[in-house]
């Protein structure tokens, strides 16, 4: 008896350490917040090398040149792009197990997810879930592989996201409906929470229109505007008095600081 007590009281021991361990590897994602494993996938990609169809992707950050992206980008397969929650998070690949295309020595790259690469549901495809796939610029591709391999094999990681000056906000809308695109986001760079506040009202909760385009039906015209922006890292950072009283739609306006 005492030895079956023994065997009951580890196996359960066992059976809560499996559940709290499965519960935790469900609740971190690759797609949802920062997991600096490296993890098996594949790279395509899409346009020239002057990267012109890489530009107004799904994340809504529009000409990547202007908005400080460039030709580091890529767009992420179904599974990888989590509905958007993972646009401007940052990933480094590198190409392997590809002796035939892997450019020797190549090492790795690091893009921001810019863009989704839609899935192919009649005849199957690499951006189908559960595949973790990459449709990279062409620069970026051919720093790692040859272009006429079309697909390689890679590793990635999540990585932090080194961006220069603070965060930035452009306002579009009209006064009963004010969307902020938040970019150049440092740290995790994705952001999953937006909220506004105008010099005459509280904190607001904005709510994802798409990719990192946020919406507020609220009227804050002539108001100057506070951000407070919530990464996937769970990181909070207020940027105070952002946009001036008399700010403008269809302006950028940058906040003091970043992540």
């Amino acid at each position: 008896m005492l030895a079956m007590s023994k065997f009951q009281n580890l196996f359960g021991a066992v059976t809560v350490f499996i559940i709290i361990l499965s519960v935790q590897t469900m609740s971190n994602p690759i797609g949802e917040s920062p997991d600096h494993d490296w993890h098996d996938g594949h790279a395509t990609f899409y346009g020239d090398m002057n990267g012109s169809e890489t530009m107004q992707g799904a994340c809504g950050y529009g000409d990547l040149f202007q908005q400080g992206y460039g030709l580091d980008t890529a767009a992420l397969s179904t599974t990888l792009f989590n509905n958007g929650l993972t646009c401007g998070a940052c990933f480094e690949i590198m190409c392997v197990h590809d002796p035939q295309w892997c450019i020797p020595n190549a090492g790795t790259i690091k893009i921001t997810a810019t863009n989704f690469c839609p899935p192919n549901w009649a005849q199957g495809g690499w951006c189908n879930p559960p595949y973790d796939h990459f449709d990279l610029s062409m620069p970026m591709f051919t720093k790692i592989a040859q272009y006429k391999a079309g697909i390689v094999p890679v590793k990635f990681r999540r990585v932090p996201c080194a961006k220069t000056g603070g965060v930035k906000f452009e306002l579009k809308g009209n006064p009963f409906w004010i969307t902020a695109l938040v970019y150049n986001v440092g740290g995790a760079g994705d952001v999953n929470a937006v909220r506004i506040k105008g010099s005459n009202s509280g904190w607001l909760q904005m709510s994802r229109n798409w990719g990192q385009v946020w919406q507020t039906s609220a009227d804050l015209v002539g108001q100057s505007l506070s951000f407070q922006v919530t990464t996937s890292e769970d990181k909070t950072i207020d940027f105070d008095n952002v946009a001036p009283g008399n700010w403008q739609f269809g302006q950028t306006y940058e906040g003091n600081g970043n992540f």
